[in-house]
């Protein structure tokens, strides 16, 4: 592996934490043997009645906290009235469909999928849940993995939306997933670490991804939702970034399901509306023209199963 994805991943952990409206909660329980982790925030409001789930994961190489200071999800969930869940990767990645990765999630083959079952499992206990209300995101591994996941788990999840992280090869090969699933891919353009016309991730080394257009033709077909996007533009709200974003929506999908996409034209490995948390030199500039985490709460508040 290169210099300058080690680097990405090294400040990538120590990042430091944003200041959140209230404190989350550490939570482990034992999946496969593994002693798992993930932190919970639940809203007071969120114990009154049956609450959504949004699932929230790492990059490759970081931590629950890193995606619970760079998403901001909490202030959101505080304010909508829904639980949010940072699981912890093991051995900091996710096992996300990718070969040829020397990490410890992929080399000796983690069954992240039962984890996450067991994880909403273990919400449930903790908080009332809406079943019909469970979501995924997440940034780069994260991504790739949400990907993963809502096909191997598309019972149970309703929506997914990767930010910056495709369907990995050769997973997509056995993509099937038993039910529709809505999803809201966000991808720039000019990612240098996971390129939005596939190939190789970071570099040598570390699996291959499918390009992000394929991926999303698969999930469109694989909703019954319409064979060509309608496409848009969002308005250019900060001209200075160097972003603009074209949207591509699949509709008419079984049970109400699309497939949207977000194209960050100009954009590259970094959260929309985030921070510039290393140079653009290494990950590419920040896209300002919205904000991800609300987009994504929009687009799942309106995508639940049926």
């Amino acid at each position: 592996m290169s210099a300058g994805p080690v680097a990405f991943l090294l400040l990538l952990i120590a990042a430091p934490p944003a200041r959140q409206p209230a404190t989350s909660v550490e939570r482990a329980l034992t999946v496969d043997g593994r002693r798992r982790t993930y932190r919970l925030y639940a809203p007071p409001s969120a114990g009154r009645a049956r609450a959504p789930l949004v699932l929230v994961f790492h990059g490759g190489g970081g931590r629950r906290r890193n995606a619970e200071s760079m998403t901001r999800f909490n202030g959101i969930a505080a304010r909508e009235g829904f639980v949010v869940a940072y699981p912890d990767g093991y051995g900091r990645n996710w096992n996300d469909g990718r070969t040829d990765f020397d990490a410890t999630a992929f080399r000796e083959h983690v069954d992240d999928v039962a984890f996450v079952r067991a994880l909403i499992a273990d919400v449930a206990r903790v908080t009332p849940i809406d079943p019909k209300r469970v979501f995924a995101t997440g940034i780069s591994n994260g991504a790739i993995f949400s990907h993963y996941l809502g096909a191997k788990l598309a019972a149970q999840i309703a929506a997914i939306a990767p930010v910056v992280g495709g369907m990995a090869d050769p997973f997509y090969r056995e993509f099937a997933p038993s039910e529709p699933v809505s999803v809201f891919a966000i991808q720039g353009t000019k990612d240098p670490l996971v390129p939005i016309g596939g190939g190789n991730v970071a570099g040598e080394g570390r699996g291959r991804i499918i390009a992000t257009g394929e991926a999303m033709r698969m999930w469109a077909a694989a909703d019954g939702a319409s064979p060509a996007p309608v496409a848009g533009r969002l308005p250019d709200r900060d001209p200075r970034d160097g972003c603009t974003v074209i949207s591509k929506k699949w509709t008419g999908g079984r049970n109400g399901t699309e497939v949207w996409l977000y194209e960050l034209h100009g954009a590259g490995h970094t959260w929309p509306g985030g921070s510039q948390y290393l140079p653009k030199l290494v990950v590419g500039g920040v896209c300002r023209d919205f904000d991800a985490s609300e987009a994504i709460w929009a687009f799942f508040r309106t995508h639940p199963k049926p």
